[in-house]
């Protein structure tokens, strides 16, 4: 072979080269939104940025992102958003909602190359996000038979709405979300469901709410005969994702019953109106294995624990507090971790410790931010052997220098009663299910 066809050759494979080079290269980068950037969007940053939801604006469609792309690239970039407070290097929960870096990068290259719209797919995934943050539609939603109007005085609010049901047969639960047309307005929300068998009970009797705030209704119970035996508790607070099982695991809908849903509303100063609900998600297989939901710290078990006394947090001091106990009766399996502070909080840790004394790490959030909670969901199962001592280690800062402090000058904080945003509180709830041998090696995941 002469030297002009080795040449011929030698630029074929190094032209071949550069175009295989360039083709990796560019597809590198997000190429259009529907086919790169809308599932990072919808999976991290819709469950907040859709209708009735914390957050001010929608990111749903191409529109509401290419609109704000600029202002999503900053906040992406500078870790602002989507916002995620737990310590990952504590524990690394299946739920987070931070965005991995390659992820970041996709959406800035998406961005920096001319948010190009691309092919748009045949199912509208966006239109199902306006609805639920769940990704499929509800089996079954209960909503309160009454809108709400929350007087706009500046003046917190505690509404327990009584919404009854009677269905053909049970139903096996596998997920549960609450929704509401403005969760804004909301502090926080628990729901129990309540099994009504007895036909002689009346679940329609008034009233469709008790407003134990305003009027004479905080001094009763009119809903005190429903209260005999709980399907199922549950709840939201802000930033939490809906509460989903794996297979076989999860609770069961009564055929006829209640839900109270008891809703704490946050001042507002004008008029605004509420409406709220539950989205069920039905499945067909068997729950083999019920959730259990338990309460420790304030309003709950060991509250009288709390050490040093958490009824008081002084003002212009940054104080510790701490909860021990211990799991008595049997080996537990963890789905979820729930913790809750208010404004002053300032940083959650809580571990086990086990017989063998091993520190075991359940969750750790350093920086607080009421704005931003969450139910954390582990991975894996997590098991708490029975004779495990579980800690809680909370901080709050009652000092000027907290910028959420709800006092100028600060004042005495205290926790008690009803537990209104300006007071405090320091609670984690566990949703788990009895231990069976290698939990830990399972997925919670309900896919």
């Amino acid at each position: 072979m002469n030297k002009t066809a080795i040449y011929k050759v030698i630029s074929s494979v190094l032209k071949t080269i550069f175009i295989v080079v360039g083709f990796i290269d560019t597809n590198s980068y997000a190429q259009s939104y529907y086919q790169d950037v809308e599932p990072i969007i919808l999976s991290k940053c819709a469950p907040c940025h859709r209708p009735g939801e914390a957050a001010p604006f929608p990111l749903l469609t191409y529109n509401d992102i290419s609109k704000r792309s600029n202002f999503i690239k900053k906040v992406i970039t500078s870790g602002y958003m989507p916002p995620w407070t737990a310590d990952n290097n504590y524990v690394h929960f299946s739920n987070d909602r931070s965005l991995t870096k390659k992820e970041i990068e996709t959406v800035v290259n998406w961005i920096d190359n001319g948010v190009k719209k691309g092919k748009k797919s045949t199912t509208e995934i966006s239109e199902l996000y306006s609805i639920t943050g769940y990704g499929r539609t509800p089996d079954l939603t209960l909503t309160a038979l009454d809108t709400f109007t929350v007087k706009g005085n500046n003046k917190e609010r505690f509404v327990e709405f009584k919404i009854p049901f009677e269905l053909d047969q049970e139903q096996a639960i596998e997920g549960v979300e609450f929704f509401s047309n403005n969760k804004r307005l909301i502090h926080h929300a628990n729901y129990s469901v309540q099994v009504i068998s007895d036909p002689a009970i009346d679940i329609h009797q008034q009233p469709k709410f008790a407003n134990h705030t305003d009027g004479n209704t905080i001094y009763t119970d009119p809903y005190r005969i429903f209260k005999r035996d709980m399907a199922y508790y549950g709840g939201w607070i802000p930033g939490s994702s809906p509460e989903s099982y794996p297979e076989g695991i999860g609770w069961t809908m009564p055929k006829r019953g209640i839900i109270l849903l008891s809703i704490h509303f946050s001042p507002t100063p004008i008029d605004e109106q509420s409406v709220n609900g539950i989205h069920l998600f039905f499945t067909k297989k068997p729950i083999k294995r019920k959730v259990t939901v338990v309460s420790f710290g304030s309003g709950g078990l060991g509250e009288k624990d709390i050490r040093p006394s958490f009824f008081m947090i002084p003002a212009n001091q940054v104080k510790d507090y701490t909860l021990k106990f211990t799991n008595p009766t049997e080996d537990l399996s963890l789905l979820y971790i729930w913790p809750h502070m208010h404004y002053i909080g300032k940083s959650f840790k809580a571990y086990y410790t086990n017989n063998l004394g091993d520190t075991i790490p359940l969750v750790n959030i350093p920086k607080w931010d009421y704005r931003w909670q969450e139910m954390y969901r582990y991975k894996k199962f997590m098991k708490i052997p029975r004779g495990s001592t579980i800690h809680m280690e909370c901080t709050y800062d009652n000092t000027e220098k907290n910028p959420f402090n709800p006092f100028n000058p600060p004042q005495n904080i205290y926790s008690y009663s009803n537990m209104q945003s300006d007071q405090e509180m320091m609670t984690m709830l566990l949703i788990y299910v009895p231990y069976k041998e290698d939990d830990e090696k399972l997925s919670t995941s309900p896919d």
